[in-house]
Formats: C-alpha cells, structure tokens, sequence
C-alpha cells in the first residue's frame, strides 16, 4: 500500500514538472494556451500584463485558483483525491516559478504541438494512476455530481469558454492554435489513460449508506443505487 501511494505521489511531482515544462518552455511565450486551470491562469496573467501593466506569473495565479476550488472539493469530492491536487498544485507552482520562460522555437504550430503532447502526458499519467492534478478535475467532478452529466461535457464547456476569451481579447489565431493544443492534449490523454475502457461492479449490501460514502471519499467514481430484494429471504436490499 505505502509503495502504491508512494509512486502515486512521485508521478503526480513528475507530471507538474512537465506540465510547467509544456507552459514555460512551448506555450507561454507563442500566446498559446493550455487546458484547464493552467490555461486559464495563462490567460489571466496575460490580461494583467497586457491590459491593466501588472505582472503576475502563471504559477501564482495557478495557484490562487486552486485555492477555493480545492477547500470545496475536500467536502465535495474525496479527501483522498483533493490530497493529490493539493501536492499537484503546490509542485505546479513551484516548478513555473523556478523554470525560466523561454522559447526553442519561432514556429507556433511546433510550440501548440509539442507542448500539447507533452501536457498531455502530464495529466494522463496523472490520472492513470488514479490521482488528479486538480483545478478542472474538481470543478468538472463537482458539477458532474450536480447534474448528473458526464464529465467531459464539462471539461468541453470550461476549455471552450479559454479559447473563446482567447479570440476575443488577442487575435483569432491564437484561439485557433489554442485549439490544436487542446485537441492533441485531449487524444494524448485518451491514448494513456484509456478512459473509455469501463468496469462495472455491481455491490449488494445493507449498508448502503456506508458503502457510498466510504466510495466517495477513497474513489472518484459515478454510482447507480437500484432498489433489490432477496429472493431467499424476502429482505429489501440495494
């Protein structure tokens, strides 16, 4: 168990590097932004400097919007899952403010490419291992739990509403580039993760109240609760 968690930790630790190696080496400086939280504290800090002169790094911005986001997930989503966005967020923060912002190339289309590629090894060998780099992870289980939608739509929603801001407050290709970037972040997570590969396992228990919170806070997993009765016995159960 300890090893299980241990390798859990240090992969969470090795995809902030690379997600702050995809934000300060390829996008940030090309104007192209990432998925999630990470795109959208790219694109405040770039309203703060542009628009209002005042500097304010990705990293502490990625960090201020985890904050709340983080507090209601503790109580909303697992303890266990939150813990894992906590380390996440805080090594994130770390590893952007100590990489200097730099860029190995002209090309925004090589800058949108490869740092999709590499952000999305980031969150989906995150996820692989049942951990969570926060930030739009929670906020898209919270509302998947509220309305009862799938995740993805959610995720769809917020990353449109990143590249829409995109266009409208800088030019229109960078909304474009922004989109690439996300498209090929999206089929890199699919291709680690598998997440369209799903097992069902159905329980029966009386003590189904228990079971679902014990559920709720070591697992980030959907249930379905079905009315049952025993054959044998004649006794309620679900």
């Amino acid at each position: 168990m300890f090893l299980v968690e241990a390798k859990r930790i240090v992969m969470v630790i090795v995809s902030s590097f690379l997600l702050a190696v995809s934000l300060n080496f390829f996008l940030i400086d090309a104007n192209v932004y990432a998925s999630g939280f990470a795109g959208a504290a790219q694109l405040a800090s770039s309203v703060f400097n542009d628009f209002l002169n005042i500097n304010i790094s990705v990293g502490v911005l990625l960090f201020l919007f985890n904050v709340p986001v983080i507090i209601i997930g503790w109580f909303k989503v697992g303890k266990g899952f939150t813990i894992y966005s906590v380390i996440s967020v805080v090594f994130a923060t770390l590893f952007l403010e100590i990489l200097p912002v730099i860029s190995f190339s002209d090309d925004i289309i090589l800058n949108a490419v490869v740092g999709g590629v590499i952000g999305g090894g980031a969150v989906g060998f995150t996820l692989k291992l049942g951990a969570s780099t926060g930030g739009m992870d929670i906020v898209a289980m919270i509302l998947s739990r509220m309305k009862d939608r799938p995740i993805g739509t959610y995720f769809l929603i917020l990353n449109g509403i990143i590249i829409a801001m995109a266009g409208i407050l800088y030019e229109p290709e960078n909304a474009l580039y922004t989109m690439l970037t996300l498209y090929i972040t999206t089929l890199v997570i699919d291709a680690i993760h598998t997440r369209h590969e799903k097992v069902t396992a159905m329980i029966i228990t009386r003590k189904a109240p228990a079971l679902q919170k014990a559920i709720h806070e070591k697992l980030v997993r959907g249930i379905t609760i079905l009315p049952a009765k025993g054959a044998y016995t004649g006794e309620d159960k679900v």
